[in-house]
């Protein structure tokens, strides 16, 4: 049997070619292909625009920043996710408002939503862990229970009259919800493009948002790229035209744009991501079979009102506690099976813990983290590997 790995890039002849052309060309920073790559995934989202930049991370910091929230507001997200999701709220000068997770759930915690909000609420990050998409509805209802508090700052937060919605949706590329698609329901969608993604382009992201008709999605559009490319009035693109090497520069920003190299991969994967969803879903139904009869619980990737992209199969051990998950990841790795964790919650690293964040305050994520496991998922698994999987958990799960 070949070696397991938990989630490797699934590059073929395709990406290859592609990469190899980009490289041919000449043209290897933001260019042609870059921009193909946006109208494309605009096009698989139902948006008028999209931005690629290098990561779901510059995605959603370049999205506060563009919002213009800053030091004074807050900024709500779940105390169970990935450090990115609550950084980027740090690093524009915010304040991060951290909500627990409902009980026995991944996702924040919808009841407390409406209590955390106060006049400094900007917005809320919700997080669509595994590529399960939230409840936003829920999430809209506590928003419009509480715009009386809402304060607009800037002319862009001034286009709403509640906080906005940034959905993190690093894992959710392809999710849908009372069918929509992931990236036409919250306000804001960022994407995660990294090599353990569904579609990855090896680093990268991309951004995306709900069309308004008060809101210019070209000026918002090119407001990304001066964010993204030191506040340049030109792109590198639109200066190689003969004559054309005048620019300005607009703001002291950022610098945080994909290349045509990554985006020549991401062109490839695009072209197959369906047939790579349908793979994903193969071998969560094998799971979801394999594993029905166990004392554990399963993701829902699949319900009446929504779809996942199945990004994650992540499985509670019920009954059990961190030391017994981390045994069990061990006796896993002895017979070749590489098993994670997603994720730790945010209050138990240090970096929130110097921002006062205390367990005892989110004891429902604490509750879900102390015996998560998560399996392998990816399109590289063969049906042999994937009952290999499900027949050594079953061997030493008891």
């Amino acid at each position: 049997m070949e070696k397991i790995e938990f989630s490797p890039p699934d590059i073929g002849e395709m990406e290859i070619n592609e990469v190899v052309s980009a490289l041919k060309s000449g043209w290897i920073t933001t260019g042609p292909r870059t921009k193909r790559l946006e109208r494309l995934l605009s096009q698989y989202c139902n948006t008028e625009k999209c931005v690629c930049l290098n990561s779901a991370t510059s995605c959603m910091e370049m999205t506060l920043r563009a919002l213009g929230v800053g030091t004074g507001d807050e900024v709500i997200t779940s105390a169970y996710t990935y450090t990115a999701t609550c950084s980027v709220i740090c690093h524009v000068g915010a304040t991060p408002v951290l909500v627990d997770t409902g009980k026995d759930s991944y996702e924040i915690d919808y009841d407390k939503i409406a209590d955390a909000i106060t006049d400094r609420t900007k917005v809320i990050i919700p997080v669509d862990i595994a590529g399960i998409m939230c409840d936003y509805d829920k999430i809209f209802a506590a928003l419009e229970e509480k715009k009386h508090l809402y304060r607009p700052d800037t002319d862009m937060q001034k286009l709403f009259d509640r906080v906005i919605v940034l959905a993190d949706s690093a894992h959710g590329l392809g999710a849908s919800y009372h069918g929509k698609r992931s990236g036409e329901v919250a306000d804001f969608t960022s994407f995660s493009f990294h090599a353990v993604k569904n579609l990855t382009t090896a680093e990268g992201g991309a951004i995306v948002w709900r069309n308004r008709e008060d809101l210019d999605n070209d000026k918002l559009y090119q407001m990304y790229q001066l964010l993204s490319l030191h506040g340049q009035s030109k792109d590198a693109l639109a200066k190689t035209r003969l004559g054309s090497w005048e620019y300005d520069i607009k703001g002291a920003y950022y610098k945080c744009n994909m290349t045509d190299i990554m985006a020549a991969i991401g062109l490839a994967q695009i072209e197959r991501y369906e047939d790579l969803l349908k793979r994903r879903r193969q071998i969560v139904e094998m799971y979801n079979e394999g594993l029905r009869d166990c004392d554990v619980q399963l993701p829902q990737h699949i319900k009446d009102d929504s779809v996942s992209s199945m990004h994650l199969y992540p499985v509670r051990l019920n009954g059990k506690d961190r030391q017994f998950c981390n045994d069990f990841i061990a006796a896993m790795a002895e017979k070749g099976i590489p098993l994670n964790v997603h994720y730790k919650p945010l209050p138990l690293l240090t970096a929130y813990k110097m921002l006062g964040f205390k367990k005892e305050d989110y004891p429902n994520a604490m509750d879900v983290y102390k015996n998560e496991v998560t399996l392998p998922l990816h399109t590289k698994l063969t049906d042999e590997q994937i009952n290999y999987i499900i027949k050594s958990f079953k061997e030493i799960y008891v």
